[in-house]
């Protein structure tokens, strides 16, 4: 239905400075096969049906935001730079993770795919800040804000967003687009490390890009 006049919404003040594209970026966060698609090595049933009913439809969300306002998208994925691995951190060598390149594990799922010219960078160690050039790429483009969405809420998300607090970027997390293995353990890291980022959820972003005067 189209809205006549009256129903019409009232625009909205423009989004603070912080909000604005150019300066904002969304980082997606290991959403790959092997996370949460269709390669990952053991089966885990919960875990799946929790992200295909609440995350997944999240995160498309946040990502559909990003897209329409024009904020920068970039993608990381675990995947190693070698065939045998030998590139990892250390701790990732001790708990047996990481994906060979090319691989279909590597790979962003179908629903977040990332468009042409979307950053995709290749990770090996829990935070991208510590195994790929995502500082200096944000930097280069002028980002001063990061929306951090993915997983695991108590591992990689956790060390991003401290990682990139401590480098002086404004972290907001998207809450109910990030996911642990249990919902005790989401809930744990996001009290963890509720003083590195402001926690919002899709919605607030959404109303946030749209001029809403209490961000």
């Amino acid at each position: 239905m189209i809205a006549t006049s009256s129903q019409a919404r009232i625009p909205l003040d423009a989004p603070p400075d912080w909000l604005q594209p150019g300066v904002m970026a969304l980082l997606l966060v290991d959403l790959q096969h092997g996370t949460c698609g269709d390669a990952q090595p053991r089966p885990r049933p919960d875990f799946d049906r929790r992200f295909r009913a609440v995350t997944l439809r999240a995160a498309m969300r946040a990502l559909a935001l990003a897209r329409v306002a024009g904020l920068e998208v970039i993608h990381t994925v675990i995947a190693d730079l070698t065939a045998d691995g030998r590139d990892r951190s250390l701790d990732y060598k001790r708990c047996g993770m990481g994906f060979p390149p090319g691989s279909r594990a590597s790979e962003v799922i179908e629903e977040l795919a990332p468009l042409c010219d979307e950053l995709l960078l290749a990770k090996s160690s829990s935070s991208p800040f510590s195994s790929t050039t995502l500082d200096y790429l944000l930097r280069n483009i002028g980002i001063r804000t990061l929306v951090v969405i993915g997983l695991l809420t108590d591992q990689c998300i956790d060390h991003t967003v401290k990682d990139a607090a401590d480098r002086g970027y404004r972290v907001v997390c998207l809450t109910d687009a990030c996911q642990a293995e249990t919902p005790e353990r989401h809930a744990q890291a996001l009290v963890c490390f509720q003083g590195y980022a402001e926690l919002w959820t899709v919605a607030m972003l959404e109303a946030a890009l749209q001029g809403d005067s209490r961000f």
